[in-house]
């Protein structure tokens, strides 16, 4: 029996995060599912690294890779960030507040760093030069956080939630905002908003063919002000096979740009490899 997951660290940093966001009335517009499956969770499925469907097909979960320190792979770790903004933030964002980290994604690549960004739909839709130029650059890949980030679940921290009967259409909505902002083959993998889901929501997502994935080192990112707080928790938690999470929105997360520069060097110099999710996944499959 799959039960709610609760990451009480870094839900607590995000009910703050979310209470602030003041999410309030859920869009009932209707937004139908595309004829097709997702653009890109059952073709890409074929040819990327996702995990086996869990007991009576449910949507697996994959939480981090192998705790090994082999010779081949040596000591992976994949850190990802969150693209959030909510399908009723376009207000705030039309006047001035900005969800995006155009200085984060720049010093990733100045460092070499592959990484993997967990996208709203909403997020692509108001950065569509950013989602497309992230997608397109090969040290990057873009998951699916779903379009509005309403959550699936019940009581998830504030967040307005997406009724069962919808949840196929959000996250498949994602996918094609997306395709309209250009990013080419965006991944078969799906976070979950606020981190929150149970096994009916693993259920009605199981024909979409993603893989969700989770996280085991919260970051303490969301609304922190002191970065040498959160690189200290980033540091202390990464294990052989680490999923990290952080943010990629400079208005909730302020110091993430300045804790991946401490924390980048510091893991290389501890014998770490960043690579993306779709590695550690393809890492986990080969140690199966």
């Amino acid at each position: 029996m799959i039960t709610l997951v609760r990451r009480t660290a870094v839900l607590c940093a995000l009910g703050t995060a979310l209470a602030a966001c003041g999410t309030t009335g859920v869009d009932q517009s209707p937004h139908p599912a595309p004829s097709a499956p997702a653009p890109s969770a059952s073709a890409s499925a074929s040819r990327t690294p996702t995990l086996a469907p869990g007991p009576a097909g449910l949507t697996p979960v994959f939480e981090h890779g192998p705790r090994t320190d082999g010779a081949r792979d040596g000591k992976l770790v994949a850190l990802t960030f969150d693209a959030d903004m909510t399908a009723d933030q376009g207000p705030r964002a039309a006047s001035g507040e900005r969800f995006d980290n155009p200085r984060l994604v720049a010093t990733l690549r100045k460092l070499k760093v592959p990484a993997t960004v967990f996208m709203t739909g909403r997020w692509a839709e108001e950065y569509p030069a950013e989602a497309r130029s992230i997608g397109r650059d090969p040290r990057f890949e873009v998951a699916n956080h779903s379009y509005s980030h309403y959550a699936y679940t019940e009581d998830c921290y504030g967040l307005p939630t997406v009724s069962g009967d919808r949840m196929r259409a959000d996250l498949e909505r994602a996918y094609t905002a997306f395709e309209k902002a250009g990013v080419p083959n965006p991944m078969p993998y799906f976070r979950f908003p606020g981190g929150c889901y149970d096994k009916a929501a693993l259920k009605e997502l199981s024909a979409t063919g993603v893989t969700a994935v989770q996280w085991d080192v919260v970051s303490g990112d969301a609304f922190a002000t002191d970065a040498d707080a959160v690189t200290r928790q980033v540091l202390d938690g990464v294990r052989p096979g680490s999923v990290v999470v952080m943010h990629c929105t400079r208005s909730a997360a302020p110091v993430t740009e300045e804790v991946v520069r401490a924390v980048v060097p510091e893991l290389r110099r501890q014998g770490y490899r960043f690579v993306k999710v779709s590695e550690l996944i393809g890492a986990a499959n080969g140690s199966a």
